[in-house]
């Protein structure tokens, strides 16, 4: 199967010091890429390649590889010499790799080689060269040492001696791919993001794996040997091949892994005994695991081998090996699981031992084997037993639903709905699969139908569908208003019921909404749900304190955001729900970023995206909050990866509420990497999202500033001073005036871009005064009174203000923004202080005076700057007059032209190369923007 498919090539990764090395051994598992690796290395080396490519059959044929050598070269006499050798040593009695024949045949194979014309020898599948024609060919090859040789075999370890091919042979393990290239294999599947990422989990990144799942129209399995027939034939084939390279012995121990959901290595050596440790190293060797694990268990390197292997298994076979398991196991928690799958799906016993388990599971935090277990006792409780049953199927859902395990919660839903319930189990279950399903819920509509058809009237019961579509209605439709008038219906049916919990969810559910849409009773809807009694049934996640909790980070209270989650998120972490959990961590991100904890942000941000990875939750909320912090704290590059996977999977989900915010933190980080017009784009679409969805409220998702100073950058100030002085107005009407200081900010650099340095830097002064409780916030308006002191020709403030943001970055850890502060504050230190300098120029003037200065005309400059042709008239005067020039000549002698544009002008502000500050000057800004800003509600 070709690993370029129609996607194009995904090559796998070979090392750029492999060029000038003579002879490289390639080796990895069948359909890792080792020949499309060893054909693009050998075109790297810029020769013809002569590939020899032996098959399992001709392993067992004495010379048969140099067979092969001489008959794709036999235009040469030295190959017509060897073939005759061959023939005569093939008539002689006795074998042909006899003293004489050896002799004989070793000249005549090094002759040839010394003969041929420049080449790359090639030997795919080496693994099934003779022996006999690797002996003879090594020697040849010690003779010809500037011959290039690519070998590319499955499993070779090279600390166990040299390669035939030479004994300093280079040997690359070809690496898996990536999920990114995953995703760019499988593009033509157009395949949801969440279905790669199992595909990428269970082929482990090999390419042809990858496509042989993509390819198959039955589901994978949900977790190793979750399903018998799980793969498809291709799928089975290859990983057949692969399981093929190592023994029998090895494949049985690998067997016991694939049972014991944890793997353990002690556990395993015990079932193996002395012999396991040799075991393990030739499953290590193959690529079949990986022994580098914390907590000293083993890993498939993909999930499909123990899928394989289990399935391999009949069904009493596997129920002895559980049974050794059970013996060998001196975990209690995990004996009972095996004990439980070791006995006869019909015993009711096992039924009690899976049940007994999992609450024992629970109790210990280990949600995933929990969600396991009580699946494993519904399904084997007697359905005679209605009751029992139904007990057990609900709290499969739920344990399913916390740990995001959307297939054991439709399982154990389907268990309820065919058996004969009441009204409340059926909407308990719908309920509960509803909440399992999140953003992965299909046909939404008649399940909700199904759901209110079992409420039959029940006010409690239909409140609680009507939250359910609530939700639903905000983030999948994009309908705030039809959204809060169903929490509304919610509460008023719960309050009649005199359902307090269901009346707690309902009002929490409204109050959120509410804050979105700007609503004046928001407040006083929160204050009445933490009046009523805190129920332990209700999530972490859907309480009251976490909504005040955010309404409080969104207010930049983030010290008394984070007293309240620290609780939270310990209760999220005992109930096991994952979803929470994550939820939790998410806003002790955002809160301790706001605080300038930039440490404890990226601990909380890589918690929570560890845990979305490792369950079925969507990625889109985690990605939205790891780019935020990795754009202000860690790397930018893996800031743009989040965000952009974050808008690819909330697309695919129809997810409005977290495609606006991916797209704003895409915005953002683009902004702060000097990409102004791709930043626009993201931004302009967040607006209209926004518009749609109609949220009013400015503080729920702060992309006003942002797109406002976006539209500087790129000489857009009317349509600036129009968003700042819209979004000025509605913070006001709803009183929040914590959100004013950043829109001075945008309007301070909006005021300098006009050439009112003075005016910008009182703004900004007075702004960084008002910011002095949000460190970062401060920082970059700091930073922005730096650019602005400098372009007014003051640079003594100018040094001050970069040095306090130098400072201040530096304390609070945000290591990008703290690099362009202290560049910053370099170039300023160094820079000349001639008062002949030219003053300088905004970033709109200096685009249109070197576009001028090439010989643009105002028509195209205005094409160019997508603005009119007055205001480029009105530019140019701005800029004759500053510069104090006559003509476009003069211009032309002072500013550097656009299309040779390779140094700054005078008067201009260079930095670094690849720097933050430089890559924001190139496109028009001067300060950077990192402050990651509240969720949604």
């Amino acid at each position: 199967m070709n690993a370029s498919h129609e996607a194009g090539p995904v090559l796998p990764v070979v090392p750029e010091d492999v060029h000038g090395t003579r002879r490289v051994v390639l080796f990895g598992p069948p359909g890792s890429g080792k020949t499309t690796a060893a054909g693009a290395l050998g075109r790297r080396l810029g020769l013809p390649v002569l590939r020899l490519a032996p098959r399992p059959q001709d392993a067992q044929v004495s010379c048969a590889g140099l067979l092969e050598l001489a008959l794709a070269l036999q235009a040469l006499p030295a190959a017509r010499e060897l073939t005759a050798g061959l023939d005569e040593a093939t008539d002689q009695p006795g074998p042909p790799d006899g003293a004489g024949s050896a002799l004989r045949l070793r000249r005549q194979t090094a002759a040839l080689l010394r003969d041929a014309p420049p080449m790359t020898l090639v030997v795919d599948n080496a693994q099934w060269l003779d022996p006999a024609s690797a002996a003879v060919l090594g020697w040849a090859l010690r003779l010809t040492p500037d011959l290039p040789v690519i070998a590319a075999e499955r499993t070779w370890r090279p600390e166990t001696g040299g390669h035939w091919s030479g004994e300093d042979a280079y040997a690359v393990r070809i690496p898996p791919l990536t999920a990114p290239q995953v995703a760019t294999l499988l593009s033509p599947y157009r395949l949801a993001p969440r279905e790669v990422t199992r595909i990428h989990t269970h082929s482990g990144g090999n390419p042809a794996l990858a496509l042989a799942l993509a390819d198959a129209s039955r589901p994978l399995p949900d977790r190793d040997g979750g399903s018998e027939s799980a793969l498809p034939p291709t799928a089975r084939r290859l990983v057949g091949e692969w399981l093929g390279t190592v023994s029998e012995e090895v494949k049985e121990l690998l067997t016991f892994a694939a049972l014991d959901d944890r793997r353990d290595l002690d556990l395993l050596s015990a079932l193996a005994g002395p012999a396991a440790e040799s075991l393990l190293a030739e499953a290590e060797a193959a690529a079949l695991i990986d022994l580098q694990q914390p907590g000293g268990t083993v890993r498939f390197t993909a999930s499909a081998i123990g899928t394989e292997l289990v399935a391999r298994q009949p069904g009493h076979a596997r129920r002895l090996l559980h049974a050794r398991l059970a013996e060998a196991s001196r975990d209690s928690v995990r004996r009972d699981r095996h004990t439980a799958l070791a006995a006869d799906a019909d015993d009711p016993r096992s039924a009690r031992h899976a049940a007994r388990a999992a609450a024992r599971a629970r109790q210990r935090g280990d949600h995933a084997l929990a969600a396991e277990l009580s699946l494993l006792a519904a399904q084997r409780t007697p359905h005679d037993n209605g009751d029992l049953l139904i007990e057990r199927a609900l709290t499969a859902v739920r344990d399913a639903s916390h740990y995001g395990d959307l297939p054991r919660g439709r399982a154990a839903a389907g268990l309820i709905l065919g058996h004969d319930t009441t009204p409340a189990q059926r909407v308990d279950a719908l309920v509960a699969l509803i909440d399992a399903s999140g953003r992965h819920l299909h046909s939404a509509d008649e399940l909700f139908a199904d759901a209110l058809h079992a409420a039959a009237g029940r006010p409690d019961l239909t409140a609680q569908i009507l939250i359910r579509q609530s939700i639903w209605a905000n983030v999948n439709e994009g309908n705030p208003h039809q959204a809060c008038a169903l929490a509304g219906r919610a509460t008023a049916l719960a309050e009649t019921a005199g359902d307090t919990t269901t009346t707690v969810m309902a009002l929490t559910m409204q109050a959120r909404l509410q804050r979105v849409l700007g609503h004046p009773d928001a407040a006083t809807t929160l204050a009445r749900a933490l009046s009523l009694p805190r129920a332990a049934s209700i999530p972490v996640n859907g309480t009251p304190q976490h909504l005040a909790a955010r309404h409080a980070l969104f207010d930049d209270r983030p010290e008394e955001a984070r007293t309240a989650l620290l609780p939270l998120l310990v209760e999220a972490e005992r109930t096991g729900d994952a979803e929470a959990t994550v939820d939790i961590l998410r806003s002790l991100a955002e809160a301790d970023l706001r605080a300038g904890r930039c440490a404890r942000a990226l601990d909380h941000a890589h918690r929570a995206q560890a845990l979305t990875d490792v369950t079925a939750l969507s990625p889109s909320p985690a990605c939205y909050t790891s780019a935020l912090v990795e754009g202000t704290a860690g790397r930018t590059d893996l800031a743009l990866l989040h965000a952009r996977r974050g808008v690819d999977t909330a697309r695919q989900e129809d997810n409005k509420v977290f495609l606006s915010r991916n797209l704003y933190a895409l915005g953002h980080l683009l902004l702060t990497t000097g990409r102004p017009k791709e930043a626009l784009e993201a931004l302009v679409e967040v607006r209209t999202l926004e518009e749609l969805q109609q949220v009013h409220d400015p503080f729920v998702l702060r992309w006003h500033p942002e797109l406002a100073e976006t539209l500087v950058a790129l000489g857009h100030l009317d349509r600036a001073q129009s968003l700042l002085d819209d979004t000025r107005r509605t913070a006001v009407d709803l009183g929040r005036h914590t959100v004013l200081p950043p829109l001075e900010r945008a309007q301070a650099l909006l005021d300098a871009a006009r050439g009112d340095y003075d005016t910008a830097a009182r703004r900004l002064t007075d702004a960084a005064e008002h910011l002095r409780p949000l460190p970062l916030e401060r920082g970059r308006t700091l930073l922005a009174l730096s650019h602005t002191e400098r372009r007014g020709r003051r640079r003594a403030s100018a040094r001050t203000a970069a040095q306090s943001t130098a400072d201040l970055f530096a304390a609070h850890q945000a290591y990008p923004w703290a690099e362009t502060a202290a560049h910053t504050l370099r170039r300023l230190e160094a820079a000349p202080t001639d008062d002949n300098a030219h003053p300088r120029l905004t970033s709109a003037e200096q685009r249109c005076a070197e576009l001028a200065a090439a010989g643009t005309s105002n028509r195209d400059i205005a094409t160019t700057l997508t603005v009119s042709v007055k205001t480029v008239e009105a530019t140019l005067t701005r800029v004759y007059r500053k510069l104090g020039l006559h003509s476009r000549v003069q211009l032309a002698h002072t500013v550097t032209p656009s299309h040779q544009h390779t140094s700054d002008p005078p008067g201009r502000l260079q930095e670094p190369p690849g720097s933050v500050a430089y890559r924001a000057k190139t496109s028009g800004l001067h300060h950077g923007s990192s402050e990651p800003l509240p969720t949604n509600p």
